[in-house]
């Protein structure tokens, strides 16, 4: 079954299949000591089910293995017509992210429950509490980078992760985890536009342009706004700077420009984004945050 499922898994455009079991994760102590400390800024829910966290088990009930997924998504920067950029991962020429996988990993997970019938199996995609950087980790896919992400030796880390719980008994071969080929590297540490990234694998949410520009409810201010350079929606300088993503840096013109942004109604960003990544916040946000690169002096008129 697990050279099926790596031919499938492969077939399906996944970049790489490791599996671990369901223990506690690597780095689960850091993650407590992390919300202890509010570095996880106004992101309440990662406060809570930490006994999930712990023990991924209890999303799924006689839980054996963990199936951990990466999945691409373009290198090339989504730009306005103007010039103007979004974070890659939001893809606003395709749906969610978070539904397409989820359509990838069924056709996964029926090969397992296909393969030892009266299993079950449980498909967690970014919004489950469950530590996947740590277990993709430890599943031997990748190393974790200064910048807190995981790296994928050949490839970099332009990549989703998903996992898939299953109670089937999956025989396999554990992997040792990858050691950090960082080495004396802290290009991403330097590239932080706003300090967030404070030293190597230690980030400040409160100030990431990720956190301020997509979950944070209030509006980015001007001084922000100086810091966000060109990107309205998340952040990938620090991205950008390893050497690992090095040659991945094109935009690709796919949004209207910052000024049509700011003149659109919510019914066309809807019938236009409503499928997408974008539609998470929606228009106000992304033109709030347009207004705040604005006033921070980047070149352009206020509308």
């Amino acid at each position: 079954m697990i050279d099926l499922l790596r031919k499938q898994a492969e077939s399906l455009g996944f970049i790489a299949v490791g599996f671990s079991r369901p223990e506690e994760p690597p780095h689960f102590d850091e993650l407590v000591t992390w919300v202890s400390q509010k570095k996880h800024a106004g992101m309440s829910w990662l406060e809570r089910h930490m006994d999930v966290r712990r023990d991924p088990e209890k999303l799924l009930k006689g839980c054996t293995t963990i199936i951990s997924l990466a999945y691409p998504y373009p290198s090339e920067k989504p730009s306005t017509t103007d010039g103007y950029t979004v974070s890659r991962y939001a893809h606003p020429a395709k749906r969610d992210y978070h539904h397409r996988l989820k359509g990838l990993c069924r056709k996964l997970a029926e090969v397992v429950e296909t393969a030892s019938p009266g299993s079950r199996t449980k498909i967690c995609i970014d919004t489950a509490p469950i530590l996947e950087r740590s277990i993709a980790w430890k599943a031997g896919i990748g190393f974790l980078g200064k910048n807190n992400m995981l790296i994928l030796p050949g490839h970099g880390s332009y990549f989703y992760l998903a996992e898939i719980l299953c109670t089937a008994a999956t025989p396999w071969e554990p992997t040792q985890p990858m050691e950090s080929r960082c080495g004396a590297c802290t290009l991403c540490v330097e590239a932080c536009p706003t300090g967030a990234l404070e030293a190597p694998f230690s980030l400040d949410a409160g100030r990431c342009l990720s956190y301020l520009t997509v979950e944070y409810e209030g509006a980015v201010h001007a001084d922000t706004g100086k810091r966000m350079g060109h990107c309205f929606f998340g952040c990938d300088r620090c991205q950008e700077a390893c050497p690992f993503n090095e040659g991945k840096s094109d935009t690709e013109i796919s949004l209207p420009s910052t000024d049509g942004f700011l003149r659109m109604e919510g019914g066309t960003f809807k019938e236009r984004f409503g499928k997408t990544a974008l539609s998470r916040r929606g228009l106000e946000k992304i033109q709030t945050n347009i207004r705040a690169i604005r006033k921070g002096g980047s070149g352009l008129l206020e509308m």
